[in-house]
């Protein structure tokens, strides 16, 4: 008889529900504090210091942490997906938002409803690339391990 015990040396490595929604939360706020039509973004905020004159180094050091952010998971994106991977992805956001909106469930009507559906797209396409490697997983049984 198989022992049925969960391994204790897989307990908090499996991607959960909720893991994939702190993801995905974590993707889209890096991508709104980054820029969204609201203007409450860090694109804004520069844009305005410099129409100013006020730009400082508290400007550079926002600029630099979303850098590090946007690093992390668009390299983290491209080594698990590749370029077909995120194009299949993105490919896949476009044709879904097109059947949200021709359904009626998704207005897109404005050139700034048009931006916040292409956000939340880029973040859930950055959600996919951190998350790869667990879906991959889950779906296939086998690891993926980086040769480098």
């Amino acid at each position: 008889m198989a022992d049925r015990t969960p391994d204790k040396s897989r307990r908090g490595k499996d991607l959960t529900l909720s893991g994939l929604g702190l993801r995905f939360l974590a993707a889209l706020s890096l991508v709104l504090a980054t820029y969204n039509p609201s203007s409450h973004s860090v694109f804004a905020w520069v844009r305005h210091a410099v129409a100013a004159g006020t730009l400082g180094p508290e400007h550079l050091l926002v600029v630099i942490l979303l850098l590090i952010g946007w690093t992390v998971y668009l390299v983290a994106s491209f080594r698990s997906l590749g370029a077909l991977g995120l194009t299949l992805g993105g490919l896949f956001l476009a044709a879904l938002v097109w059947l949200l909106v021709d359904v009626g469930l998704l207005k897109a009507d404005s050139v700034a409803a048009l931006t916040w559906i292409v956000l939340v797209a880029i973040a859930a396409l950055l959600t996919l690339g951190i998350a790869w490697s667990h879906l991959w997983r889950r779906l296939t049984g086998q690891l993926e391990v980086d040769d480098d």
